[in-house]
């Protein structure tokens, strides 16, 4: 291959990359903007309403390392390409005027996709030169969680002109075209050592995480039925007991969990979870706030798509510090970016919890967020990938995305909590005192993202893999 082919592949599969990873990320977001409007069209209830997010997420963190073990051996092609034909497939159920439940299996296979990111990430540092392939797997990242602000207001606008089945046909859409750019220029993987499935602890993995993400997500389980929300605890608990004696016997376990026991990957995974949860906090607390009508007392009584371009700057400003963050990690230390990336963050919760009287200033706290989101999920690969060999990239990188999902699933409930209890049992809406309330818990969780960063992480790996090829 000469070096004007190479460049040109690199020219081509970097961006192709990158925005397989943008749709797949925006197709899973689809559900939490339409929830209200999923509840009006098949005369749901809100709670029924809530699964089509509940099982995207389900299925995407359940699928995530399986397919990461797959994308760490031959197949991966195949599985990239499997995966999007899964999403598609899904997207066309949600826009045909099927019943509720074909719905929710749709949505259900669009999540499959949340799983795609550890792959493409495998792909970039295997056939990539260095610095784009650091560059690409910093902006893959950032595409899991900026994504979100790309899919709100285009769902919001959709749903508002033709309805939810258009707003679910253009995911569909956008599904399908991402299928045929991963088919166009995805390489086969370069490894030839055969990849051994370990069902086992696939099933044991998703016993133990599908009562988590139902719990976190259903919250009035505590109140309504305690019995059962203990008993999913108690499965859920034990599942995972399980699941780690099962992958610590297995001679090619689902996911390696001796690379958890390196500090910098245990440290960066911890600093994730505190990350996501006073992320996805904020944007749950943001959205609802939006969309408040004035009449409560506070709020701007935006529709769907309005409070869905409150979310622009958040994408804009997280595919920004992306770009940015990769230049500077020789300089300061992916562990000392983390730190700073999780400070960022809490700023953004601060200026809300105190500045919120003006439009303006949702935009501004999201345009902050969204830069200390993006760094932070920048910098995490290049933590976690200086001491993981190359070929373990997309299995450890699938346990950021588990981790990070679980996380953004907490953030998403603690923000609704918090909130619930703030509201009288004779107002429809909760004082706006409970979003200070809120706003502070991310506050001290994401203070303790930052400590952990510090510390766990003060010392930058000095060995091992970088994230380029090899």
């Amino acid at each position: 291959m000469t070096e004007e082919t190479e460049h040109s592949r690199e020219r081509s599969l970097a961006p192709a990359l990158v925005f397989v990873g943008v749709v797949v990320a925006a197709v899973g977001s689809l559900g939490a903007p339409l929830i209200t409007s999923v509840a009006t069209t098949f005369d749901v209830s809100l709670s029924s309403a809530q699964w089509t997010l509940t099982l995207a997420l389900a299925t995407g963190a359940v699928t995530t390392p399986i397919l990461g073990r797959l994308g760490s051996g031959p197949h991966r092609r195949a599985a990239i390409l499997g995966t999007l034909g899964v999403v598609s497939v899904g997207g066309v159920l949600t826009a045909l005027p099927l019943s509720f439940a074909w719905l929710l299996i749709g949505r259900a296979a669009q999540g499959v996709g949340l799983a795609l990111t550890s792959m493409l990430i495998g792909v970039a540092r295997d056939h990539l030169s260095a610095p784009r392939s650091a560059s690409t797997i910093s902006l893959l990242a950032v595409a899991s969680t900026a994504g979100v602000g790309v899919g709100y207001p285009l769902s919001g606008l959709l749903t508002e002109h033709g309805g939810i089945r258009a707003a679910y046909g253009f995911g569909a859409a956008i599904a399908v075209l991402a299928l045929v750019v991963a088919l166009k220029v995805v390489p086969a993987a370069t490894r030839n050592r055969a990849t051994r499935m370990d069902i086992p602890g696939a099933l044991a993995l998703s016993l133990a995480l599908a009562p988590v993400l139902i719990l976190v997500s259903e919250t009035a389980l505590w109140t309504s039925r305690p019995w059962t929300a203990v008993s999913l605890a108690v499965a859920a608990g034990a599942a995972a007991v399980l699941w780690v004696r099962v992958e610590l016997a297995s001679s090619a376990p689902l996911v390696d969990l001796r690379l958890l026991r390196h500090r910098t990957v245990i440290g960066a995974n911890c600093a994730l979870f505190l990350s996501g949860i006073g992320m996805y906090l904020l944007l749950t607390i943001v959205t609802r706030y939006a969309q408040t009508p004035a009449s409560a007392g506070y709020g701007f009584g935006l529709d769907v798509f309005a409070a869905g371009l409150v979310l622009v700057p958040f994408s804009v400003f997280g595919f920004l510090a992306g770009k940015l963050v990769p230049r500077v990690l020789d300089r300061v230390g992916p562990g000392s970016a983390l730190t700073v990336s999780a400070l960022i963050v809490l700023v953004a919760l601060a200026v809300f919890a105190d500045a919120r009287a003006g439009i303006g200033e949702l935009y501004a706290v999201m345009a902050v967020l969204g830069f200390g989101v993006g760094s932070f999920s920048a910098a995490v690969p290049a933590v976690v990938l200086a001491v993981v060999p190359s070929e373990e990239t997309s299995s450890a990188m699938s346990i950021n995305q588990v981790v990070r999902s679980i996380g953004f699933a907490f953030g998403s409930a603690i923000g609704g909590l918090v909130l619930a209890a703030g509201t009288n049992a004779s107002s429809t809406f909760p004082a706006e005192q409970s979003y200070t309330s809120a706003a502070w818990v991310g506050i001290a969780v994401s203070a303790a993202a930052a400590v952990t960063s510090a510390t766990a992480l003060r010392r930058r790996a000095a060995s091992g893999p970088s994230t380029s090829a090899g």
